[in-house]
């Protein structure tokens, strides 16, 4: 491994990232809010936003955001005339919001419910929404954030495995749009667009922290120093497939046992069709999500049974990811939330002992497991980030 020492050089450049990171994030800022957040001297973030004014890269105005001190007008990002479309697919819904560069709404949020049998379907829902949204924004050059449901490949731009989809074929998402629609694309899966969401969107966020998304499946995404952790075959984040009982039922990834057999919505959906057959109130069809969470609300005894063993494998799964990577904030996104209160706390009571915490005085860093707070919009807005990323990564 070659280790490289800072030289002056190098050490400007990486302070002109963080101010470039400061403005993605608060959007319009000071040089004094500048200089607070990063550390930094308010003559040295002058400096350095001189050059960035000078790069093309900032841009000032002389609008000031304090009344108080000589004020020195504000500054953001430069950003291109286009935008972003942000959307989150999966075989039967398209989630989709327009943003500018700074990841900023400029349309409202759409929910589109498809039902695709084929890649080549998918792929066509992806293209009629594309072209909608063009035609409503003439004009401007519209590139796309997708959100894909599953294991994706960010760097081919492949979807290796949808599930519920009724195909098991990989789909060459990126190249095949990109060639249709003449535009850049960026893709990832959609803990990764939680996490992004979580990352840019919240001013209390840790450093490091994870997010898990608890619904037809079981999926995460870990964030390490403030920086994604992907792994080498971007298959990081499969806390789903961790297993729990080896003498359990069949996963789909073909072992026994997985959390995903026992804590999932799909799983959840299984054992609440067999429940109402042993009463005898089969319907012929599968409860709705919907369904199992009113019954649950209701006071339904076997539903509550069923979501507590589910919430008591979900906290044992993030017992031992939290012992192994020391990661203390945990965000619960997904449908199963929709349990509300006392499922949570069932979580916590399995998952949110950690054995450090006790050597730690410092409270702000003992075990927390919460709901996400942010809206649906939001959420979807995250996988924008990935051209964030991006833009920031051009500069080391």
């Amino acid at each position: 491994m070659e280790l490289r020492g800072l030289n002056n050089l190098r050490v400007r450049q990486f302070n002109k990232k963080v101010l470039m990171t400061l403005l993605y994030r608060e959007k319009t800022a000071s040089k004094s809010t500048l200089a607070k957040l990063s550390s930094l001297s308010i003559p040295a973030v002058g400096k350095i936003l001189d050059d960035l004014e000078a790069e093309k890269r900032v841009v000032h105005s002389e609008i000031n955001l304090h009344s108080r001190g000589l004020g020195g007008g504000s500054y953001q990002v430069a950003c291109a005339d286009d935008f972003i479309l942000c959307m989150n697919v999966s075989p039967y819904r398209i989630e989709s919001i327009l943003v500018d560069p700074l990841i900023t709404a400029q349309s409202e949020f759409q929910l589109t419910k498809i039902a695709v049998k084929t890649p080549v379907e998918l792929l066509a829902q992806i293209e009629r929404l594309f072209h909608q949204y063009r035609k409503n924004s003439p004009g401007k050059n519209i590139r796309l954030a997708l959100s894909i449901h599953g294991q994706v490949n960010p760097m081919t731009g492949v979807s290796q495995n949808m599930p519920q989809a009724p195909w098991d074929c990989a789909i060459e998402i990126k190249y095949l749009l990109e060639e249709k629609l003449n535009t850049e694309i960026l893709l990832d899966n959609d803990c990764i667009m939680l996490a992004l969401a979580e990352k840019w969107q919240r001013s209390d966020i840790y450093r490091d922290f994870c997010v898990i998304n608890v619904d037809y499946g079981i999926g995460s995404s870990f964030v390490i120093n403030q920086q994604i952790y992907r792994g080498d075959l971007f298959g990081s984040g499969q806390i789903g497939h961790t297993i729990i009982d080896p003498d359990g039922s069949l996963c789909s990834c073909g072992r026994y046992g997985c959390l995903e057999t026992l804590a999932s919505l799909s799983a959840m959906k299984k054992m609440a069709r067999k429940l109402l057959k042993v009463e005898g109130k089969e319907t012929g069809r599968t409860p709705t999500t919907q369904e199992i969470i009113d019954a649950y609300h209701a006071g339904d005894e076997n539903v509550r049974v069923m979501a507590g063993t589910a919430a008591r494998a979900l906290g044992l799964s993030l017992y031992n990811f939290l012992n192994i990577l020391n990661i203390n904030h945990i965000y619960l996104y997904g449908r199963s939330c929709g349990f509300g209160d006392s499922w949570l706390s069932t979580v916590r009571e399995q998952g949110g002992f950690n054995p450090f915490d006790k050597t730690d005085a410092v409270k702000t860093k003992a075990t927390h497991i919460g709901l996400g707070s942010l809206s649906r919009e939001l959420q979807i807005m995250g996988i924008g980030y990935l051209y964030v990323e991006q833009a920031l990564a051009k500069m080391c």
